[in-house]
């Protein structure tokens, strides 16, 4: 709820069905920008690999867990990084819940804003999370054909 950006709503039971199912066979392809705590090297990539689950004592947080958390995955790159932050352009390969929260903290860079995963400093660096979800590209329902929207990132990305 605290992410910015674009959002994607079905305007009926049909069309929700057949978003579900891309989202479940993974045939959504998703962009999103976040600034994090940190300097990370601008060009420096990879894949985030990390089971997670619900941290049920801790709801509604999530956490990483090897022996009964979900698959996870999602590339990052670093494109750009100025004082104490770096800005990483996101792509879930998975969609769990806060993956991107968490897969950023593991990486010991934690979103600026982040009241759940973030340090007192990375937390305190924003009035707010700074995840935006830039761009989202599906099989629209009724068209039956590829569309893509994008939202522009409100800070230099």
């Amino acid at each position: 709820m605290d992410t910015s950006g674009v959002m994607l709503l079905a305007r009926t039971k049909d069309a929700e069905r057949f978003l579900h199912k891309q989202f479940r066979e993974k045939l959504v392809e998703k962009v999103y920008y976040a600034r994090v705590w940190g300097n990370l090297t601008h060009g420096e990539s990879g894949r985030i690999d990390l089971p997670i689950i619900c941290d049920w004592p801790n709801r509604p947080k999530q956490k990483v867990c090897h022996e009964t958390g979900k698959s996870s995955q999602t590339r990052f790159e670093c494109i750009g990084t100025r004082n104490f932050a770096s800005t990483v352009r996101l792509i879930p390969e998975t969609g769990r819940t806060h993956q991107l929260r968490i897969h950023m903290d593991q990486l010991g860079h934690p979103i600026l804003g982040d009241d759940l995963y973030g340090t007192p400093e990375s937390f305190g660096a924003s009035s707010s999370l700074q995840l935006h979800a830039a761009n989202i590209k599906f099989t629209h329902p009724e068209l039956q054909q590829k569309v893509q929207y994008e939202v522009k990132c409100p800070w230099d990305a």
